[in-house]
């Protein structure tokens, strides 16, 4: 095991934010492509597979990669860790075609809270049975609260989106304008909540990992492998059962999605040691909203809605995750 020092909160967090620019830009182009193929899965095989190259690549080229290659399957053999650690991979294909099915339908907003919902819920559950590196940490009652603002904020930020027909307007391929009813709707919701929820597990599988390995590049690439092969065998299945998708577009820019995942990952997986779980993921999801916003200023898709709900809404949740975050006196707050 390896003994690399700890973050400190005032380097960790604002790593933390900054991974999680990359998830919403990952989230664009992911529904984007799910909706060019007409396939969920589909679409998240060329994400995981065009990740696996650049991981693959990277494990190759640089020395830490090098070093963590060669650490893998000693670590494995020798059940440093629980084995089944090593497909976390499988939670993160299931985040990525859920991006990839779902965005085309809810739209980039609901898509969001329902993510951020399920995923801050499990972090204080995953903190505090102490899966991750970190260890546990307790549950205390401004933790909790610093949940609920978040998850109260995300709402607020994305509400402009849900007049009308923009809740789906955000999201290529979006559904037409008009209400939609709430049992159709049912299943593309739980989807979502379920990969945020399996996503603060993957990443404290992942950190757990990396401090065997030495390095985030070794649990990354072992997180892609795992990822790849899960969503191959589901697309040939798929394939068997219904036929191939539409043809691969010739646009450069649909296969970003994969070095997007490279990066939040990659980040995720050296954090969560430093500042656990919780704070990682709240970090993340302030990086997701800074992303999203970034997105429909810069590059609005048609529909697109920024008023000031979405400005103080981004705002409300980097303070929530300010509460949930500052070293409170031990024992305040204790549930």
């Amino acid at each position: 095991m390896t003994h690399a020092p700890r973050l400190p909160l005032a380097v960790g967090l604002p790593m933390a934010v900054a991974s999680g620019l990359a998830i919403p830009v990952q989230g664009r182009i992911n529904g984007a492509l799910g909706a060019r193929l007409g396939d969920g899965i589909a679409a998240a095989v060329v994400s995981f597979s065009t990740g696996l190259i650049v991981m693959v690549l990277v494990s190759l080229l640089a020395p830490r990669g090098r070093a963590g290659l060669a650490r893998i399957l000693p670590a494995l053999r020798e059940r440093r860790f629980p084995p089944y650690y090593a497909l976390a991979g499988g939670i993160g294909a299931f985040f990525v075609f859920a991006q990839s099915f779902t965005v085309g339908l809810l739209g980039i907003a609901l898509f969001t809270v329902a993510t951020v919902t399920g995923q801050t819920l499990s972090g204080l559950l995953v903190d505090r049975l102490g899966i991750g590196p970190a260890g546990k940490k307790s549950v205390t009652g401004i933790r909790v609260i610093g949940c609920i603002l978040t998850i109260a904020a995300v709402s607020w930020a994305v509400s402009p989106r849900f007049t009308g027909g923009a809740a789906g307007a955000s999201g290529a391929g979006s559904a037409a304008a008009g209400p939609a009813d709430p049992t159709a709707l049912l299943l593309p919701i739980i989807l979502p909540v379920l990969a945020g929820f399996l996503m603060s597990f993957q990443q404290a599988m992942n950190g757990t990992a990396t401090v065997h390995y030495g390095t985030p590049i070794a649990a990354t690439l072992v997180n892609f492998i795992a990822g790849t092969c899960v969503l191959w065998v589901a697309w040939s299945i798929k394939v068997a059962v219904a036929g191939p998708a539409n043809p691969l577009p010739g646009e450069w820019w649909y296969y970003l999605g994969g070095p997007m995942g490279c990066v939040f990952i990659g980040l995720g997986a050296l954090l969560v040691r430093s500042l656990g779980v919780l704070v990682t993921g709240l970090g993340m999801i302030a990086g997701q909203l800074l992303g999203s916003l970034g997105l429909d200023l810069l590059v609005p898709t048609p529909g697109t809605v920024v008023e000031a709900a979405t400005v103080l809404g981004t705002l409300l949740t980097l303070a929530s995750i300010v509460v949930a975050t500052l070293p409170w006196p031990r024992g305040a707050f204790r549930r």
